[in-house]
């Protein structure tokens, strides 16, 4: 009884879920499944556990924060902080911290031990994602922090702006905006279907119906074949 209670909730909240702008967690990530979510294309429901984890890391998010406004050594300057309020993006920062001397955007990451030992750096999509915070926001150094979820053991790493990444990642958003627009889907990511994206896409079902760019009028007839 309590399984189908929660499992529900959960499906409930993902179909309240609908997207009209980019948010920096779009940043370097597939264009076409982007493309997707806007246009409301068929896709497979994500496992109710799957959200559950999900909602699990905004849990560890709190209880790190709980940590960083108790400390003496840390300053948390402002924490949840939404970039300035931009047409096409938007996005909310973990915190702003201070060691007394430099200013940092914090991103806060949790994962799996299996994915936590492999860590050696940062991960390309949360660079992307923090050379926006750094670049919408006035600390120009950020830092990574993972969480190992099964664990509690901590990683961080220190990011400085890099203004080329940044402005290449923005360029890449403005140029699937004009693709949204246009009804044009965007071909598929080179490494598809190897790209740990693919993988997790709730999309790849369609995806695999054409691989290069294609009007989404005639995109969805496919669709319709198939259905």
């Amino acid at each position: 009884m309590l399984k189908e209670v929660i499992d529900q909730y959960y499906l409930d909240r993902q179909k309240d879920k609908e997207q009209d702008h980019f948010y920096i967690t779009d940043a370097g990530r597939c264009p076409r499944a982007i493309f997707f979510k806007f246009k409301k294309a068929r896709r497979e429901e994500t496992e109710p556990r799957i959200l559950r984890i999900f909602d699990h890391g905004d849990s560890i998010h709190r209880f790190i924060m709980k940590s960083l406004l108790s400390s003496r050594d840390v300053h948390v300057v402002a924490s949840e902080i939404n970039i300035p309020c931009q047409e096409m993006i938007s996005g909310r920062a973990d915190a702003v911290i201070s060691d007394g001397h430099d200013l940092y955007i914090l991103d806060i990451k949790s994962m799996n031990s299996i994915g936590f030992r492999k860590l050696i750096k940062p991960k390309d999509e949360h660079i992307n994602q923090i050379q926006l915070y750094l670049h919408f926001l006035d600390p120009k150094k950020g830092i990574l922090l993972y969480v190992n979820k099964d664990t509690q053991d901590l990683k961080e790493f220190t990011v400085k702006y890099n203004s080329r990444i940044a402005k290449g990642l923005l360029k890449e958003l403005c140029d699937l905006q004009k693709k949204i627009d246009k009804n044009i889907v965007p071909s598929r990511i080179p490494e598809w279907p190897r790209h740990w994206q693919c993988q997790y896409c709730s999309f790849k079902e369609i995806c695999k119906i054409e691989g290069g760019e294609i009007k989404w009028d005639d995109f969805k007839k496919k669709i319709e074949e198939i259905e």
